[in-house]
Protein backbone atom coordinates (compact mmCIF):
# COMPACT_ATOMS: atom_id res chain seq x y z
CA UNK A 1 0.00 0.00 0.00
CA UNK A 2 1.65 3.19 -1.23
CA UNK A 3 1.76 6.20 1.12
CA UNK A 4 1.65 9.03 -1.45
CA UNK A 5 -1.48 7.30 -2.90
CA UNK A 6 -3.20 7.19 0.41
CA UNK A 7 -2.25 10.78 0.94
CA UNK A 8 -3.89 11.64 -2.58
CA UNK A 9 -7.08 9.80 -2.31
CA UNK A 10 -7.94 11.55 1.06
CA UNK A 11 -6.59 14.67 -0.46
CA UNK A 12 -9.14 13.97 -3.46
CA UNK A 13 -12.32 13.21 -1.03
CA UNK A 14 -11.20 16.39 1.04
CA UNK A 15 -11.56 18.37 -2.06
CA UNK A 16 -14.48 16.53 -3.05
CA UNK A 17 -16.91 16.49 -0.19
CA UNK A 18 -18.15 19.95 -0.43
CA UNK A 19 -19.38 18.51 -3.71
CA UNK A 20 -21.02 15.25 -1.94
CA UNK A 21 -21.88 17.07 1.19
CA UNK A 22 -26.03 16.88 1.75
CA UNK A 23 -25.91 20.13 3.51
CA UNK A 24 -24.39 21.41 0.55
CA UNK A 25 -27.34 20.27 -1.09
CA UNK A 26 -29.87 21.90 1.16
CA UNK A 27 -28.10 24.77 1.08
CA UNK A 28 -28.22 25.18 -2.76
CA UNK A 29 -31.30 24.18 -2.89
CA UNK A 30 -33.09 26.88 -0.03
CA UNK A 31 -30.72 29.07 -2.13
CA UNK A 32 -33.11 28.75 -5.10
CA UNK A 33 -36.23 28.76 -3.31
CA UNK A 34 -35.31 32.52 -2.03
CA UNK A 35 -34.09 33.53 -5.59
CA UNK A 36 -30.34 32.86 -4.84
CA UNK A 37 -27.52 31.77 -6.92
CA UNK A 38 -27.00 28.32 -5.03
CA UNK A 39 -25.92 26.00 -7.88
CA UNK A 40 -27.84 24.56 -10.45
CA UNK A 41 -30.15 21.38 -9.88
CA UNK A 42 -30.33 19.25 -12.76
CA UNK A 43 -34.00 19.79 -14.92
CA UNK A 44 -34.34 15.44 -14.86
CA UNK A 45 -32.91 13.38 -12.50
CA UNK A 46 -29.39 12.33 -13.84
CA UNK A 47 -28.25 8.79 -14.12
CA UNK A 48 -26.74 7.99 -9.82
CA UNK A 49 -23.22 6.88 -11.78
CA UNK A 50 -23.25 9.91 -13.94
CA UNK A 51 -23.83 12.56 -11.55
CA UNK A 52 -21.07 10.73 -9.20
CA UNK A 53 -18.70 10.84 -11.63
CA UNK A 54 -19.51 14.46 -12.42
CA UNK A 55 -19.10 15.64 -8.92
CA UNK A 56 -15.11 13.15 -8.72
CA UNK A 57 -14.12 14.49 -12.07
CA UNK A 58 -14.70 17.91 -10.45
CA UNK A 59 -12.79 17.39 -7.52
CA UNK A 60 -10.01 15.66 -9.49
CA UNK A 61 -9.95 18.87 -11.66
CA UNK A 62 -9.41 21.19 -8.73
CA UNK A 63 -6.81 19.02 -7.24
CA UNK A 64 -5.08 18.63 -10.89
CA UNK A 65 -5.19 14.89 -10.84
CA UNK A 66 -3.24 13.03 -13.69
CA UNK A 67 -5.57 11.31 -15.76
CA UNK A 68 -4.48 7.86 -15.52
CA UNK A 69 -5.25 7.97 -11.74
CA UNK A 70 -8.60 10.09 -12.32
CA UNK A 71 -9.06 7.13 -15.02
CA UNK A 72 -7.98 4.30 -12.08
CA UNK A 73 -10.30 6.06 -9.10
CA UNK A 74 -13.14 5.97 -11.43
CA UNK A 75 -12.67 2.12 -12.65
CA UNK A 76 -14.40 -0.56 -9.84
CA UNK A 77 -11.98 -2.94 -8.60
CA UNK A 78 -14.29 -5.64 -9.16
CA UNK A 79 -18.41 -6.12 -10.24
CA UNK A 80 -20.40 -9.33 -9.50
CA UNK A 81 -23.78 -9.88 -10.74
CA UNK A 82 -25.16 -13.48 -9.86
CA UNK A 83 -28.63 -15.21 -10.43
CA UNK A 84 -30.93 -15.80 -7.11
CA UNK A 85 -33.31 -18.54 -7.93
CA UNK A 86 -35.53 -19.21 -5.02
CA UNK A 87 -38.58 -21.17 -4.52
CA UNK A 88 -41.62 -19.44 -3.41
CA UNK A 89 -43.90 -20.14 -0.13
CA UNK A 90 -46.34 -21.41 -3.02
CA UNK A 91 -44.21 -23.60 -4.74
CA UNK A 92 -43.12 -21.53 -7.64
CA UNK A 93 -39.81 -20.37 -8.58
CA UNK A 94 -38.71 -17.15 -8.54
CA UNK A 95 -35.55 -15.26 -10.11
CA UNK A 96 -33.64 -12.18 -9.13
CA UNK A 97 -30.47 -10.47 -9.89
CA UNK A 98 -27.99 -9.62 -7.13
CA UNK A 99 -24.85 -7.08 -7.51
CA UNK A 100 -21.94 -6.24 -5.66
CA UNK A 101 -20.12 -3.46 -6.72
CA UNK A 102 -16.08 -3.64 -5.01
CA UNK A 103 -14.56 -0.05 -5.57
CA UNK A 104 -11.44 0.46 -3.83
CA UNK A 105 -9.64 -0.99 -1.37
CA UNK A 106 -6.49 1.08 -0.93
CA UNK A 107 -7.37 2.45 2.19
CA UNK A 108 -8.87 -0.91 3.69
CA UNK A 109 -11.35 -3.73 3.57
CA UNK A 110 -14.35 -2.50 1.26
CA UNK A 111 -17.47 -1.66 3.14
CA UNK A 112 -21.10 -0.91 2.25
CA UNK A 113 -24.64 -1.41 2.58
CA UNK A 114 -27.00 -3.49 0.65
CA UNK A 115 -30.29 -2.81 -0.68
CA UNK A 116 -33.42 -4.76 -1.38
CA UNK A 117 -35.42 -2.71 -4.19
CA UNK A 118 -37.15 -3.19 -7.10
CA UNK A 119 -35.38 -0.31 -9.26
CA UNK A 120 -31.62 -1.60 -7.90
CA UNK A 121 -29.62 -1.84 -10.93
CA UNK A 122 -25.62 -2.04 -11.95
CA UNK A 123 -25.23 1.96 -12.64
CA UNK A 124 -27.16 2.50 -9.20
CA UNK A 125 -24.79 0.39 -7.17
CA UNK A 126 -21.65 1.70 -9.18
CA UNK A 127 -22.35 5.13 -7.98
CA UNK A 128 -23.30 3.74 -4.69
CA UNK A 129 -19.92 1.78 -4.05
CA UNK A 130 -17.84 4.94 -5.00
CA UNK A 131 -19.89 7.45 -2.92
CA UNK A 132 -18.55 4.86 -0.07
CA UNK A 133 -14.81 5.33 -1.03
CA UNK A 134 -14.79 8.75 -0.85
CA UNK A 135 -17.05 9.18 2.30
CA UNK A 136 -14.79 6.37 4.12
CA UNK A 137 -11.88 8.64 3.31
CA UNK A 138 -13.18 12.02 4.32
CA UNK A 139 -14.14 10.81 7.44
CA UNK A 140 -10.35 9.31 7.93
CA UNK A 141 -11.73 5.79 8.24
CA UNK A 142 -9.64 2.64 7.05
CA UNK A 143 -12.02 1.33 4.67
CA UNK A 144 -12.81 1.35 1.18
CA UNK A 145 -15.95 1.48 -0.77
CA UNK A 146 -18.43 -1.25 -1.62
CA UNK A 147 -21.96 -1.41 -2.47
CA UNK A 148 -24.49 -4.38 -3.15
CA UNK A 149 -28.24 -4.94 -3.75
CA UNK A 150 -30.86 -7.22 -5.29
CA UNK A 151 -33.56 -6.40 -7.51
CA UNK A 152 -36.79 -7.27 -5.86
CA UNK A 153 -39.71 -5.79 -3.68
CA UNK A 154 -39.24 -7.15 -0.04
CA UNK A 155 -42.74 -6.05 0.78
CA UNK A 156 -44.03 -8.36 -1.29
CA UNK A 157 -42.19 -11.30 0.16
CA UNK A 158 -42.64 -12.95 2.70
CA UNK A 159 -39.81 -13.32 5.70
CA UNK A 160 -38.91 -17.09 4.95
CA UNK A 161 -38.59 -15.81 1.40
CA UNK A 162 -36.51 -13.20 2.08
CA UNK A 163 -34.51 -15.10 4.25
CA UNK A 164 -33.85 -17.70 1.41
CA UNK A 165 -32.87 -15.12 -1.11
CA UNK A 166 -30.29 -14.09 1.34
CA UNK A 167 -28.85 -17.17 1.64
CA UNK A 168 -28.93 -17.75 -1.67
CA UNK A 169 -26.77 -14.08 -2.71
CA UNK A 170 -24.54 -15.13 0.34
CA UNK A 171 -24.00 -18.42 -1.23
CA UNK A 172 -23.18 -17.18 -4.42
CA UNK A 173 -20.73 -14.26 -3.37
CA UNK A 174 -19.17 -15.71 -0.21
CA UNK A 175 -15.55 -15.94 -1.64
CA UNK A 176 -15.99 -12.38 -2.43
CA UNK A 177 -16.41 -11.07 0.91
CA UNK A 178 -14.86 -11.35 4.51
CA UNK A 179 -13.27 -9.73 7.19
CA UNK A 180 -10.32 -8.56 5.83
CA UNK A 181 -12.02 -7.73 2.07
CA UNK A 182 -15.45 -6.37 1.92
CA UNK A 183 -17.87 -6.23 4.86
CA UNK A 184 -21.49 -5.83 3.67
CA UNK A 185 -24.34 -4.00 6.20
CA UNK A 186 -27.80 -3.21 5.98
CA UNK A 187 -29.33 -0.76 3.52
CA UNK A 188 -32.94 -0.11 1.99
CA UNK A 189 -35.15 -2.89 2.25
CA UNK A 190 -32.65 -4.70 5.07
CA UNK A 191 -31.97 -4.83 8.49
CA UNK A 192 -30.51 -6.45 11.48
CA UNK A 193 -31.98 -9.81 10.07
CA UNK A 194 -30.71 -9.78 6.91
CA UNK A 195 -27.47 -9.29 7.85
CA UNK A 196 -27.59 -12.41 10.68
CA UNK A 197 -28.58 -14.64 8.48
CA UNK A 198 -25.39 -13.53 5.86
CA UNK A 199 -23.63 -13.82 9.01
CA UNK A 200 -24.85 -17.42 9.31
CA UNK A 201 -25.00 -18.29 5.69
CA UNK A 202 -21.15 -16.98 5.22
CA UNK A 203 -20.08 -19.03 8.71
CA UNK A 204 -21.20 -22.31 6.99
CA UNK A 205 -18.44 -22.49 4.54
CA UNK A 206 -15.63 -19.96 6.26
CA UNK A 207 -16.69 -20.81 10.01
CA UNK A 208 -17.99 -18.25 12.84
CA UNK A 209 -17.03 -14.93 11.29
CA UNK A 210 -19.25 -12.14 13.35
CA UNK A 211 -17.26 -9.53 12.14
CA UNK A 212 -17.94 -10.05 8.29
CA UNK A 213 -21.35 -7.56 8.53
CA UNK A 214 -21.96 -4.83 10.61
CA UNK A 215 -25.41 -3.26 11.74
CA UNK A 216 -26.18 -6.97 12.89
CA UNK A 217 -28.18 -7.51 15.72
CA UNK A 218 -26.88 -6.83 19.06
CA UNK A 219 -26.92 -10.17 20.50
CA UNK A 220 -24.79 -11.39 17.71
CA UNK A 221 -21.77 -9.11 18.25
CA UNK A 222 -23.57 -5.73 16.68
CA UNK A 223 -23.22 -2.06 18.27
CA UNK A 224 -25.52 -0.45 20.31
CA UNK A 225 -27.14 2.72 18.64
CA UNK A 226 -26.18 1.30 15.28
CA UNK A 227 -30.22 0.55 14.34
CA UNK A 228 -30.83 4.25 14.91
CA UNK A 229 -27.42 5.42 13.46
CA UNK A 230 -28.42 6.81 10.34
CA UNK A 231 -31.40 8.51 11.53
CA UNK A 232 -29.45 10.54 14.22
CA UNK A 233 -27.04 11.54 11.97
CA UNK A 234 -30.10 13.08 9.70
CA UNK A 235 -30.87 14.62 13.19
CA UNK A 236 -27.10 16.16 13.81
CA UNK A 237 -26.86 17.49 9.93
CA UNK A 238 -30.42 19.51 10.63
CA UNK A 239 -29.33 20.83 13.72
CA UNK A 240 -25.96 22.01 12.04
CA UNK A 241 -28.14 23.29 9.10
CA UNK A 242 -30.67 25.15 11.34
CA UNK A 243 -27.70 26.70 13.43
CA UNK A 244 -26.31 28.35 10.59
CA UNK A 245 -29.88 30.43 10.55
CA UNK A 246 -29.88 31.32 14.05
CA UNK A 247 -32.45 27.70 14.67
CA UNK A 248 -32.70 24.78 16.58
CA UNK A 249 -34.48 21.77 16.43
CA UNK A 250 -37.80 23.06 18.80
CA UNK A 251 -40.82 24.42 16.99
CA UNK A 252 -40.02 23.81 13.47
CA UNK A 253 -42.41 21.49 10.86
CA UNK A 254 -40.87 18.68 9.45
CA UNK A 255 -42.27 16.86 6.42
CA UNK A 256 -40.55 13.06 6.01
CA UNK A 257 -40.28 11.56 3.11
CA UNK A 258 -39.68 7.60 3.83
CA UNK A 259 -40.20 5.89 6.80
CA UNK A 260 -37.97 3.13 6.56
CA UNK A 261 -34.73 2.95 9.27
CA UNK A 262 -34.18 6.34 8.50
CA UNK A 263 -37.14 8.27 7.95
CA UNK A 264 -38.56 6.45 11.36
CA UNK A 265 -35.43 7.10 13.49
CA UNK A 266 -35.43 10.83 12.13
CA UNK A 267 -39.08 11.36 13.28
CA UNK A 268 -38.60 9.72 16.47
CA UNK A 269 -35.35 12.07 17.12
CA UNK A 270 -36.52 14.79 16.12
CA UNK A 271 -39.95 14.88 17.85
CA UNK A 272 -37.69 14.20 21.21
CA UNK A 273 -35.93 17.27 20.46
CA UNK A 274 -38.76 19.23 20.04
CA UNK A 275 -39.76 19.62 16.26
CA UNK A 276 -43.35 19.16 14.60
CA UNK A 277 -43.43 16.12 12.11
CA UNK A 278 -46.54 16.92 9.87
CA UNK A 279 -46.54 14.82 6.79
CA UNK A 280 -44.34 11.42 6.24
CA UNK A 281 -44.86 9.07 3.53
CA UNK A 282 -43.59 5.49 2.67
CA UNK A 283 -43.96 3.01 -0.55
CA UNK A 284 -47.29 2.56 0.94
CA UNK A 285 -49.31 5.74 1.26
CA UNK A 286 -48.68 9.07 2.93
CA UNK A 287 -50.10 10.89 6.12
CA UNK A 288 -50.32 14.37 7.44
CA UNK A 289 -51.51 16.05 10.50
CA UNK A 290 -50.73 20.03 10.93
CA UNK A 291 -50.84 19.50 15.13
CA UNK A 292 -48.08 16.81 14.82
CA UNK A 293 -48.00 13.20 13.86
CA UNK A 294 -48.10 10.47 17.35
CA UNK A 295 -44.48 9.13 15.79
CA UNK A 296 -44.51 6.32 18.16
CA UNK A 297 -48.00 5.63 17.20
CA UNK A 298 -47.23 5.54 13.61
CA UNK A 299 -44.05 3.02 14.65
CA UNK A 300 -46.74 0.79 15.92
CA UNK A 301 -49.02 0.75 13.22
CA UNK A 302 -46.30 0.75 10.59
CA UNK A 303 -44.53 -2.28 12.38
CA UNK A 304 -48.06 -4.15 12.49
CA UNK A 305 -48.71 -3.51 9.21
CA UNK A 306 -45.61 -3.27 6.80
CA UNK A 307 -46.26 0.11 6.09
CA UNK A 308 -48.25 3.46 7.23
CA UNK A 309 -51.02 3.00 4.82
CA UNK A 310 -54.21 3.24 6.63
CA UNK A 311 -52.85 4.88 9.94
CA UNK A 312 -55.70 7.18 11.36
CA UNK A 313 -53.84 9.99 13.16
CA UNK A 314 -53.75 12.16 10.27
CA UNK A 315 -54.98 12.62 7.12
CA UNK A 316 -54.50 10.64 3.97
CA UNK A 317 -52.49 12.32 1.34
CA UNK A 318 -50.95 11.90 -2.20
CA UNK A 319 -47.59 10.83 -1.58
CA UNK A 320 -46.38 12.43 -4.43
CA UNK A 321 -47.37 15.55 -3.30
CA UNK A 322 -45.50 15.45 0.03
CA UNK A 323 -42.28 17.13 -1.34
CA UNK A 324 -44.20 20.02 -2.13
CA UNK A 325 -45.92 20.54 1.04
CA UNK A 326 -45.51 23.73 3.34
CA UNK A 327 -42.51 23.07 6.33
CA UNK A 328 -39.38 24.69 7.44
CA UNK A 329 -37.43 21.38 6.70
CA UNK A 330 -38.05 19.15 3.92
CA UNK A 331 -35.99 15.67 4.88
CA UNK A 332 -36.15 13.01 1.64
CA UNK A 333 -35.01 9.88 3.20
CA UNK A 334 -36.45 7.44 0.75
CA UNK A 335 -34.80 7.22 -2.96
CA UNK A 336 -32.25 9.35 -4.18
CA UNK A 337 -32.20 11.57 -6.59
CA UNK A 338 -36.00 13.02 -5.91
CA UNK A 339 -35.42 16.53 -5.79
CA UNK A 340 -35.38 18.09 -9.53
CA UNK A 341 -36.26 21.45 -11.01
Amino acid sequence: MHTAYLKLLHSLCAAASPLLSPLTTLRRYSARRRGGSGGGISSSRMNALAATSRNFKQAAKLLGLDSKLEKSLLIPFREIKVECTIPKDDGTLASYVGFRVQHDNARGPMKGGIRYHHEVDPDEVNALAQLMTWKTAVANIPYGGAKGGIGCSPGDLSISELERLTRVFTQKIHDLIGIHTDVPAPDMGTNAQTMAWILDEYSKFHGYSPAVVTGKPVDLGGSLGRDAATGRGVLFATEALLAEHGKGIAGQRFVIQGFGNVGSWAAQLITEAGGKVIAISDVTGAVKNSNGIDIAKLMKHSAENRGIKGFDGGDAVDPTSLLTEECDVLIPAALGGVINK
